[in-house]
């Protein structure tokens, strides 16, 4: 039996932290903005889950929620920057262009770019015995710093997006 939860807070987090470091490090923004971004976009989608969580289908890679930041702001996003005064230009210039955020039971993964490579930034196992865990205190779930380790990829590889199986040629 898989573990039955209510809400995806550590998926929801990890989301979030991502997007909060973006505003951190290129944003002028004060801390009190920056937790005030974060617990306003943390209970929105908290609360979308909430009313969207089918524990019987907790299949990872299902695109349950997809936060995307291209052309068209996502509206969560948008909201939570006009909570702390940004506008949606000022969220453009401070988040990544073509970035896709994938929010998955278990499991949380992003792309920048069209072509960029697809990282994980949480994972986690579904519990086969919700008992078991709760008695014996363990934890299936991890953070993964994959943006320093996909970072580290797309240098050795000397690239900014993954190799295609078709040569491309460019002409001045």
């Amino acid at each position: 039996m898989l573990r039955a939860r209510v809400s995806m807070k550590p998926e929801i987090s990890a989301a979030v932290g991502f997007l909060s470091r973006f505003l951190r490090v290129k944003g002028h923004v004060n801390d009190r903005q920056l937790q005030t971004f974060s617990q306003t976009l943390q209970d929105m989608l908290a609360e979308q889950y909430k009313h969207h969580w089918f524990p019987d289908r907790p299949c990872k890679g299902s695109g349950y929620r997809c936060i995307r930041i291209n052309h068209k702001m996502d509206p969560l996003v948008g909201q939570a920057g006009l909570r702390i005064g940004l506008s949606i230009q000022q969220l453009y210039l401070l988040l990544p262009s073509e970035l896709t955020l994938w929010v998955d039971p278990f499991e949380v993964s992003y792309r920048i770019g069209e072509d960029g490579s697809i990282c994980v930034l949480y994972e986690s196992q579904p519990m086969a015995n919700v008992n078991n865990s709760a008695s014996t205190g363990t934890s299936n779930s991890s953070l993964v710093d994959s943006h320093i380790s996909c970072k580290e990829e797309l240098l050795v590889l000397g690239r900014s997006s993954p190799a295609k199986p078709y040569m491309m040629t460019v002409s001045s």
